[in-house]
């Protein structure tokens, strides 16, 4: 695929005043929401995923990217006093102002930003240049009048001037973003503390949001390629809709990821069913919900040997998405013979989720990732063209298959009425 638009260059930031650290050091903080408490009734969790525009301009907001928050950074306990970090990250659908979402929700103690900008614009939060989010808590900025073009990187940086850890991060970004202080640059594929960037738009339909693992996640793609199958998606759609991809390496849909090094737990993330209030009924401009989670809790220690309790989990994500009135489209789970996990019971389990899937008893409709990708000749197997190497995972060309696989037509329509 090619490469597509570039980032914006080192920004030069500049410290804060001493009145902003004054403003600092009485800890004001601007709190949009607490990221561990889901919001009330299902009016405000509408309002979240579709504010209103300011007052002088037209248009809502619509998420262009999103990364979810996954877990503390492994040694990375007192954050990155004093440095500037440079989030990288891809757009989908543009527009003519854009906000921002930092999140410190695995964070044990306030999180200070005394500068932001995007693309070199800067941000404010509440009118201020500074902001202070309590642990476990997000805010939400300003809108910033800038032009954000579709299917264009886009850099979001901040300062963090105080020790403030751990970090909340997205690690296996598969895009280079960079820390800096005055002295040098780092290159780094975790995006930290940033969730979201919604933009501004006055034509797009929503937002798509898609809830997935590694899979989704893009592990084994091309860096910075932007060649994930939800950047594939969004070529196909010309970049009308905002793509949410808010997969995780490593994410379950039952429970909580067991994946731990250096002391940090749940490296694999939150559960689906635990973040998914978080990462997608409060998506801005939310229509649509791909889910496409459940081969790790098939091969992925300990698994679930009933595949019963995981399409029950699949039909309950399609019911409190459809109390919100999104559209609910599901994958099929894709073969893994050759991973060290496989086993044929893993796999009956596998076949027997994909098979209450097409039965179209859970979502509005399904696509079928596992007869895009299978080898026709050995169906338990992934195609060898497709494989990223691991019997697993999916290259370039694999990801890409899954794009194409995608029936344009499901991912735009409405929810089944009194469904299931």
């Amino acid at each position: 695929m090619p490469r597509r638009q570039g980032y914006a260059l080192l920004i030069a930031l500049v410290a804060g005043t001493a009145a902003l650290a004054a403003v600092v050091a009485f800890g004001t903080s601007l709190i949009a929401r607490d990221d561990r408490t889901p919001p009330g009734g299902p009016e405000s969790r509408a309002a979240a995923r579709n504010p209103a525009a300011p007052a002088n301009s037209t248009g809502t907001w619509v998420a262009t990217w999103t990364a979810a928050p996954v877990s503390a950074e492994p040694d990375a306990g007192q954050g990155y006093p004093g440095r500037t970090i440079r989030n990288i990250v891809h757009t989908s659908v543009g527009g003519d102002a854009a906000r921002i979402t930092l999140s410190n929700l695995f964070g044990a103690t306030p999180l200070v930003i005394d500068q932001a900008t995007v693309n070199t614009r800067r941000v404010t939060f509440d009118g201020l240049p500074a902001v202070t989010v309590a642990a476990g808590r997000h805010v939400v900025s300003d809108p910033v009048v800038v032009p954000v073009a579709p299917d264009a990187d886009l850099e979001v940086a901040f300062r963090t001037p105080y020790a403030s850890g751990p970090v909340t991060q997205h690690p296996n970004s598969h895009q280079t973003s960079y820390l800096a202080d005055e002295h040098a640059t780092w290159s780094t594929t975790r995006w930290r503390y940033l969730t979201a960037v919604d933009v501004r738009n006055t034509t797009s339909p929503g937002a798509i949001v898609v809830l997935g693992d590694s899979l989704t996640a893009g592990s084994g793609s091309t860096t910075d390629a932007d060649s994930r199958w939800p950047d594939i998606l969004s070529d196909r759609l010309r970049h009308t809709y905002g793509i949410a991809n808010q997969g995780i390496a490593g994410n379950r849909l039952l429970s909580d990821s067991p994946l731990t090094l250096n002391g940090v737990k749940n490296l694999g993330g939150q559960s689906g069913a635990r973040r998914f209030e978080r990462d997608v009924l409060s998506v801005a401009g939310a229509e649509t919900v791909i889910i496409a989670l459940g081969i790790n809790d098939v091969q992925q220690y300990p698994q679930e040997p009933d595949p019963a309790r995981i399409t029950t989990g699949l039909r309950a994500l399609t019911e409190r998405a459809h109390a919100q009135g999104l559209r609910v489209v599901g994958a099929t789970l894709t073969p893994f013979q050759g991973y060290v996990t496989w086993s044929p019971a893993s796999n009956d389990v596998r076949l027997a989720v994909n098979k209450e899937i097409r039965s179209g008893r859970i979502f509005d409709a399904y696509i079928d990732f596992d007869r895009a990708v299978r080898d026709p000749y050995a169906p338990n197997r992934i195609l060898p063209e497709y494989d990223s190497g691991d019997r697993l995972h999916f290259n370039d060309a694999g990801y890409r298959a899954l794009g194409h696989a995608i029936d344009l037509g499901t991912v735009d329509g409405t929810p089944k009425a009194d469904a299931f």
